[in-house]
């Protein structure tokens, strides 16, 4: 399958219903049925579902392109969540349900549950559907929510490979933007993307941009059911990287970047947000070591080999 076929009409999907002015409207609880429908309409929720269930049948992998889009437009509403969901009920012979649903891990806020129908937990061969009952998270515009109650544990690696993966689209499109911004701001009568100090920041948000790439599509290389180093691979990574792509880009930006009407502020806040869902660039250190330690007989170089 070339995948433009997929990737492209995805993309203008995109562009078309999650414009800047959406995703703000959103943010400050509007409605949320127009996008969702566009969303509904495509058949891109099934993509992940067994064909013989009625779906694409493609793998994570498949569709990681497609997810670090979503986190590339800061989409504000659980599109990845909804696919991996979608065919995970589907898989374990349950009802699909029309709305929105996210994926609740137990691990500080939900991602998007301020604005799901459904929440997720259980375990991928018993997974639980619950309406979307959220505690809002005091933070300005937020669209996540704590979920108390339920125990989405088991769906935490799949979880944080979908967060690496948003992550990445994130980063790259804050890397662009701050690449563009450094190239048109002048200062003492050229670009600023011409000083010495600002090109070195500019080439550590690159390199952090493509860690988050790669780390994402570690995890995403074992599907739906990862393994549990794929998955703190992939999250450690591109927690990591959230952290200082979001501080370089607002430090080249300055004040601007922080404004409300400037587009940045969308996807730093995004990140920062992903950063700590589903579990922290810390909490993924701790599960590596521990495998890590776990396999004690292997020479470290082998381990890393292996991963």
């Amino acid at each position: 399958m070339d995948m433009s076929e997929l990737i492209d009409p995805f993309a203008r999907l995109i562009e078309d219903v999650c414009t800047p002015a959406a995703i703000r409207a959103i943010e400050e609880g509007g409605n949320t049925a127009p996008m969702w429908a566009a969303f509904t309409d495509s058949g891109f929720l099934d993509a992940l579902v067994a064909e013989e269930l009625g779906g694409a049948s493609l793998s994570l992998a498949d569709v990681a392109p497609l997810i670090a889009l979503l986190g590339a437009h800061a989409v504000p509403l659980p599109v990845a969540d909804t696919m991996v969901a979608r065919a995970i009920l589907a898989g374990a012979g349950l009802e699909i349900p029309a709305g929105p649903v996210a994926i609740a891990t137990g691990t500080g806020p939900a991602p998007f549950g301020a604005v799901a129908a459904h929440i997720l937990s259980g375990t991928p061969q018993a997974p639980v559907l619950t309406d979307a009952r959220g505690q809002a998270t005091g933070v300005h515009h937020d669209v996540d929510a704590y979920i108390s109650g339920l125990d989405g544990a088991v769906l935490r690696p799949v979880a944080a490979i979908i967060r690496a993966l948003l992550i990445s689209g994130a980063a790259g499109r804050v890397m662009d933007m701050t690449v563009a911004y450094a190239n048109e701001r002048t200062q003492f009568g050229k670009p600023i993307g011409k000083q010495q100090a600002v090109q070195q920041q500019l080439s550590v948000l690159a390199e952090q941009a493509v860690a988050a790439r790669i780390a994402a599509a570690i995890g995403a290389r074992s599907g739906l059911f990862p393994r549990m180093l794929d998955a703190a691979i992939a999250k450690h990574g591109a927690s990591l990287a959230a952290g200082q792509v979001s501080a370089i880009a607002h430090a080249v930006h300055g004040a601007i970047g922080i404004s409300e009407e400037y587009d940045l502020q969308l996807l730093t806040r995004r990140l920062h947000g992903w950063r700590l869902s589903d579990g922290s660039e810390s909490y993924w250190a701790d599960v590596l070591g521990g495998l890590r330690i776990a396999d004690r007989h292997a020479p470290t170089v082998d381990f890393i080999r292996a991963a």
